[in-house]
C-alpha cells in the first residue's frame, strides 16, 4: 500500500514538472497554444496602429494578446518590471533615450521596424509669416500665446519643453499645452475647418500630413533631432518564452506607404473598430504576411 502510494505521488509530481516545463517553454510547440502576450502601446497612432496590426497577426496564431494603453515612461517601467511583454514603438535615438537610460538593461531590443521616422512642430499651410521655429516668438499672439500638444509624459512633450522653447525664446511667450495626442488631433481638425491658425507637435510618420495640408516649421538649431527609429522592445525573457513569435517580430518591417494606408483606414476609413482596418490592410496586402513567416 506505500509503495502504491510512493508510487502515485512520484508520478503526480512527475505530471506536475512536466507542465510546468510546457508553461515555460511559451511557444516552443510552434503556436502560441493560449499563451498570453500583453502588448503595451501609448496613444501615438503609429503605435495604435502597429499593436492591433500585432494583435491580430499574434491571435491567429493562438496567442492571447491583451492591449495596454499607457504613457511611455508606464509602458518601459511595465517591460522592466515583466507586467508589460511587448512594446512596438520605442523611438530612438532621442525621443525616448532617457527611458532607455534608465530601462535598457532590463529590455530586449527586437529590431527596428520603421527608420525615418521624425518629430515636427507644424502649422496648417494657409499659415502666413510662420516659416520657421525662428518665427514663433514674434507671432505669439496669433496663435493665443499657445502650442498644442499631446501627453505630459511622451517624449516629443519633453523635447518640446526642455530644448525647443528655451532655444527659442519661446518661454514666457508661449505656453505648450498638454492634453492627449486625440485631443490635439481634434483641435487640428477644428482650427483647419474654421481657417484658423494653430501650431501643433506631430511628428512623422502620421496620417495627418496625408489628411491635411501642413507645412513643418524649420529647426535650424536642432532641437528635435534628426531622423529617428521606430524600435519593438520587448520585456527580459520574452525571447526564450515565445521564441516563434520573436523570430516573426524580428522581421517586422513597415515603410511610409504601408504604414501610412493602415493608419488611415484605422483612424479615418474604420474609426473606433481597429480590427476591421487591419483586417482590410492585411486583405489589400496579401503578401505582407508572408515576409513574417
Amino acid at each position: 500500500m506505500f509503495t502504491t502510494m510512493k508510487r502515485v505521488l512520484a508520478l503526480a509530481v512527475t505530471a506536475a514538472l512536466a507542465l510546468t516545463g510546457a508553461a515555460c517553454t511559451g511557444d516552443s510547440d510552434g503556436s502560441g497554444n493560449g499563451k498570453k502576450i500583453t502588448i503595451g502601446y501609448m496613444a501615438w497612432d503609429e503605435a495604435i496602429a502597429a499593436s492591433h496590426l500585432w494583435q491580430h497577426i499574434l491571435e491567429e496564431k493562438g496567442y492571447q494578446v491583451q492591449l495596454k494603453n499607457l504613457e511611455a515612461g508606464l509602458v518601459y517601467g511595465g517591460l522592466a518590471n515583466g507586467d508589460i511583454d511587448l512594446f512596438l514603438d520605442g523611438w530612438l535615438p532621442q525621443t525616448h533615450a532617457s527611458y532607455l537610460e534608465k530601462y535598457g538593461d532590463k529590455l530586449e531590443k527586437l529590431g527596428v521596424w520603421h527608420d525615418d521616422a521624425s518629430l515636427s512642430i507644424a502649422v496648417p499651410k494657409y499659415v502666413e509669416g510662420v516659416d520657421s521655429l525662428d518665427d514663433l516668438a514674434a507671432k505669439a499672439d496669433t496663435f493665443g500665446g499657445q502650442m498644442i500638444g499631446i501627453e505630459p509624459g511622451a517624449g516629443l512633450t519633453k523635447v518640446t519643453q526642455e530644448k525647443v522653447l528655451p532655444s527659442y525664446g519661446l518661454d514666457g511667450a508661449m505656453k505648450l499645452k498638454t492634453s492627449s495626442t486625440p485631443a490635439m488631433l481634434a483641435a487640428l481638425d477644428g482650427a483647419i475647418a474654421d481657417k484658423k491658425p494653430i501650431v501643433v507637435t506631430l511628428w512623422h510618420p502620421h496620417w495627418a500630413y496625408a489628411k491635411y495640408e501642413l507645412k513643418d516649421l524649420a529647426d535650424p538649431k536642432g532641437t528635435l533631432g534628426q531622423a529617428e527609429q521606430i524600435n519593438t522592445f520587448a520585456r527580459k525573457g520574452f525571447g526564450k518564452d515565445f521564441p516563434e513569435a520573436t523570430e516573426m517580430l524580428k522581421k517586422f518591417k513597415m515603410d511610409g506607404q504601408q504604414l501610412g494606408s493602415l493608419e488611415d483606414l484605422m483612424f479615418n476609413t474604420h474609426k473606433g473598430d481597429e480590427e476591421k482596418a487591419v483586417e482590410e490592410w492585411l486583405k489589400a496586402n496579401p503578401d505582407y504576411l508572408k515576409a513574417l513567416a
